[in-house]
């Protein structure tokens, strides 16, 4: 629709960290730089591997714990590289049914959640079920990108 999709992602593999105690803005901020760091190389293997993206949070209801993460590049799928260091893991996301609604511009926590709450009102609206609970933030964009970005929030589909 105008208002948001329904995507289907597959299984795969995803390099997370999480961030406790903070507010979201500085948990992406503590986590994007773990994760860049095993990127570059900071895991068993010290493989530089290329940067992908969305980089997405999760974020629950009445908790303060962040969770970040990158997608694995195709390529290492099969068996990424494992983290040397002890707050970074390898996750496997099941394949999901997932509600989308995108929005540009430079995205603050804020946004996130107001946009959050528009697609969780439309889906109510609309009959659709989801786990409402929680929901993840995606972003596309370098923070040097001006113009043109792209950010989402994902509601999983029960």
């Amino acid at each position: 629709t105008k208002d948001y999709e329904l995507r289907q992602y597959e299984t795969a593999k995803w390099v997370s960290t999480v961030v406790r105690g903070e507010t979201q803005k500085e948990a992406m901020r503590q986590g994007f730089w773990k994760l860049f760091h095993y990127i570059q190389g900071k895991n068993e293997k010290e493989m530089k591997i290329d940067m992908t993206v969305p980089v997405t949070c999760l974020i629950k209801s009445g908790c303060a714990d962040f969770k970040i993460s990158f997608f694995v590049p195709f390529e290492h799928q099969d068996s990424p590289p494992q983290p040397t260091d002890s707050d970074v893991f390898i996750e496997e996301r099941k394949a999901s049914a997932i509600f989308v609604r995108s929005f540009g511009g430079f995205a603050s926590p804020e946004k996130y959640a107001d946009e959050a709450e528009v697609l969780a009102k439309i889906l109510r609206n609309r009959g659709q079920t989801f786990h409402e609970d929680f929901f993840y933030t995606a972003g596309y964009d370098s923070p040097f990108k001006l113009f043109n970005r792209h950010n989402e929030v994902w509601y999983f589909k029960k």
